[in-house]
């Protein structure tokens, strides 16, 4: 390899690697989306016409989990805790509902309980990215930290 194929490849992974917190960010609104859409469809019967579950129920708390929490990580409020959470409903689902039928996952169909659990817990560690009222808010807090006097009075 000759060495400017290798300072080309360095500049273009330093150039892909300055973008992966904005990718962090829409990886999480439209994976938030797709799961919004599925509380969406168990609380209100939209986009999908399915009879609503009775209240209180273990699939009343799973379409208000994914609701709730799928509308909260589509802004990127309390992002790392809706995640977290997200994540373990989503374990829980595959282990309750899909793992009974069978090993495999392409035959039991839990693949995508299982991409949603490992994504979720990725964000839960990760983070909302830029692009989310939780780091709007952090860097609210960390400019009002900083503008202080010297004695630590806030100037504000």
């Amino acid at each position: 390899m000759a060495l400017s194929e290798t300072f080309s490849a360095a500049r273009l992974n330093n150039t892909w690697s300055g973008y992966s917190p904005y990718v962090l960010s829409i990886v999480r609104i439209v994976v938030a989306l797709l799961f919004f859409e599925h509380g969406l469809s168990k609380m209100f019967g939209f986009p999908q016409p399915i009879p609503p579950p009775a209240l209180f129920s273990l699939s009343w708390f799973s379409g208000a989990i994914e609701f709730v929490g799928g509308g909260l990580l589509v802004v990127g409020l309390f992002s790392r805790a809706s995640a977290f959470i997200m994540s373990g409903e989503m374990a829980f689902a595959y282990f309750i509902s899909h793992a009974p039928h069978s090993f495999f996952p392409i035959i039991n169909r839990g693949d995508a309980a299982i991409l949603y659990c490992f994504i979720f817990l990725y964000i839960a560690f990760a983070g909302g990215g830029p692009w989310s009222l939780d780091a709007k808010l952090s860097s609210r807090h960390t400019n009002a930290r900083l503008v202080q006097r010297m004695d630590g009075e806030p100037l504000l």
